[in-house]
């Protein structure tokens, strides 16, 4: 079977999506299944969060992109045995200028990532960037899915719409396979009634849509990336970890 590939997405920054893609990858990962991490922004958060130093890379998702390597050289090993990681940094940034004369653009992703790659994973998890530009683009269009990490607060859910009308557009135009696997709502602080009242309103809106885990606001959730590891091997027990596991599960369930 070829991979489902997963597009974790949201135009607004700081809604937790580079952690639940890295984690969500990783966690995909110690069940078992095949995984490929593709961090598709330019800031390259990904790539450190799972432990790989820039300075040491060599070839980044740059480079496959505008087609300078290989996929066995950009694809790295990571932590766990299932994770492989393609890299960025802040060439990737320049992609998007670069591409712009290119013939077919926005499809550049979709076809690099060939049969024989698909075939190897179970899961391809891109990691895309605070926008809805090119490289965001390319990475819908190549996704099976996508997993919108929504922040519990006002204003992130006052976005979300946006960016649901933009993955119409993309399905309607260029990709028609392309279909919602969910909502997640991250940063959850029970404590506070702005928090309880967003996820009232996220599930009175999107019902089904919306993934029954929520992600806590949890300090270890905050301190694994410093530490370059993803919250399963950073603290196993912690409340961020547990939750991302069933959040993993829902997926495997919600993308089968």
């Amino acid at each position: 079977m070829s991979a489902r590939i997963i597009a974790v997405v949201n135009q607004k920054g700081g809604v937790g999506k580079t952690t639940t893609a890295v984690n969500l990858a990783s966690h995909l990962a110690f069940l078992g299944k095949k995984t490929l991490l593709i961090d598709f922004d330019p800031q390259g958060n990904a790539t450190t969060a799972v432990g790989l130093n820039h300075a040491e890379i060599k070839f980044t998702i740059y480079d496959f992109l505008m087609q300078l390597s290989g996929f066995e050289d950009t694809a790295y090993p990571s932590a766990f045995d299932n994770l492989h990681i393609m890299p960025a940094n802040q060439n990737l940034a320049g992609a998007e200028i670069e591409l712009v004369e290119a013939v077919s653009r926005e499809t550049r992703l979709k076809g690099l990532l060939n049969d024989s790659i698909k075939h190897f994973y179970d899961y391809i998890i891109i990691d895309c960037p605070p926008s809805l530009g090119l490289l965001t683009l390319n990475a819908l269009i190549s996704a099976d899915r996508a997993v919108i990490p929504l922040q519990c607060e006002y204003f992130a859910l006052e976005g979300i719409a946006g960016l649901v009308k933009t993955l119409t557009e993309v399905r309607q135009y260029y990709n028609p396979e392309l279909e919602i696997a969910g909502i997640v709502l991250t940063m959850f602080d029970k404590r506070t009634a702005l928090n309880k009242q967003v996820l009232e309103n996220a599930r009175g809106f999107f019902k089904d849509l919306v993934f029954n885990t929520v992600i806590p606001r949890n300090v270890r959730l905050s301190e694994a990336p410093s530490h370059g590891l993803p919250i399963l091997l950073y603290n196993p027990h912690s409340l961020g970890a547990i939750a991302y596991k069933n959040l993993a599960e829902e997926v495997i369930n919600r993308v089968n």
